[in-house]
């Protein structure tokens, strides 16, 4: 699939187009502003494609500074000016190909300045292509740290999101070795109840005209069968009721924090915050809590390019109000996808309000649920 244009793209093209003129200022190296303006266009348009085709881009943007320079146009610099082609390179996984690129531009750049450009001595050279080496492998190096933070979040995502599969098809199976069981049971119960009862009602009939008494004791045993099989029923009852009980809340809610170590383990900083006594949750706004909580986690992990989010919870007598807050880039990354509407429905199914969208500096997701459920 071809990769689109994205903000990412602009921002990278627009750091060129203002980052360039400014390197070239502050080195010194301004030979003729319109020519250094025409590298820095050609350079940030260069950059909206470096995603698409990053080792091409590198190449074309290197072997544009590098014709500039050799032909004196362009005071200073071998290589960082293509600073936003070789970072898209890193990020493609193509960290070789960024090295043998640089290190050999700079080769070219300091044989240059050091034989051919005799207005400079060969300390002149080094001392310049040098500082450039040492800029180009702090870039390279905080890039490829960056990558490696990213898909560490994404593994630790996706194998939460495995952890999660498994669980509930665990849960899945068991309720419905359950279910079998207490099919079976109540097979039982229903068919035998069923046929001894007919059994006495047939004496009962048989003898209604001739034996009042017989007929009487016939129907005395199958309201006694009766009342045993609801009895029976009764107790097959309160075990589908503990099954799906709803006053032990806290297994949802005391799995918060450790959602939250979760996140923590991916470097991201995560302060969980509950006010209020949560005892009077129901299981079903406790899970929902969870869902919402965890689902907001994700997403921040997977788009926000966050530092540090925020979680409060504020347990209120008619209410629960669920806050999640970071402060990475916001926008409409989240959007995308199920999990948004996913916490919307299971919220409106509680009767509750949901909210995401741009928070104070990043992306918030606030939702307020009823303390019992609405149908």
């Amino acid at each position: 699939m071809r990769k689109r244009i994205t903000r990412l793209d602009l921002t990278a093209a627009a750091l060129t187009l203002i980052g360039v003129p400014v390197g070239v200022a502050l080195t010194g190296a301004t030979i003729d502003n319109t020519m250094t303006l025409t590298l820095a266009a050609w350079l940030a348009v260069l950059a909206l494609f470096a995603r698409r085709w990053p080792l091409v881009i590198t190449i074309v943007s290197v072997a544009f500074v590098v014709a500039m320079r050799g032909s004196d146009l362009l005071g200073a610099g071998w290589a960082w000016p293509a600073t936003a082609a070789f970072v898209a390179l890193v990020l493609a996984g193509r960290l070789r190909p960024a090295i043998i690129t640089a290190g050999a531009t700079l080769l070219y750049g300091v044989q240059w300045d050091a034989f051919v450009d005799l207005d400079h001595g060969q300390s002149w050279a080094v001392t310049h292509v040098g500082a450039e080496a040492l800029y180009l492998v702090a870039v390279l190096a905080a890039t490829t740290a960056y990558r490696n933070n990213l898909r560490w979040r994404a593994e630790l995502t996706a194998r939460m999101a495995a952890d999660e599969h498994e669980r509930e098809q665990a849960a899945r199976r068991r309720r419905a070795e359950e279910r079998v069981e207490i099919a079976r049971d109540l097979h039982d119960v229903v068919s035998h109840t069923l046929a001894v009862v007919g059994v006495h009602l047939n004496v009962a009939i048989d003898a209604f005209d001739d034996d009042r008494a017989e007929a009487r004791d016939a129907l005395r045993l199958a309201q006694d069968v009766r009342n045993r099989a609801m009895l029976d029923l009764r107790a097959l009852v309160e075990v589908l009721r503990d099954g799906a009980r709803t006053d032990q809340p806290a297994g949802e809610l005391s799995g918060l924090e450790r959602l939250a170590d979760q996140v923590r383990d991916a470097g991201l900083a995560v302060s969980v915050t509950e006010d209020g006594d949560r005892r009077d949750v129901s299981a079903p706004v406790a899970t929902a809590i969870y869902r919402v909580v965890q689902e907001a986690l994700t997403n921040t992990m997977r788009h926000a390019g966050a530092t540090k989010v925020a979680v409060s919870l504020h347990y209120r007598p008619t209410e629960v109000q669920v806050e999640v807050v970071d402060d990475g880039r916001g926008g409409s990354a989240f959007t995308s996808g199920h999990g948004i509407p996913g916490m919307r429905e299971r919220v409106a199914a509680l009767g509750g309000v949901f909210f995401a969208g741009d928070g104070d500096g990043g992306f918030a997701v606030r939702a307020t649920i009823p303390v019992s459920p609405v149908a």
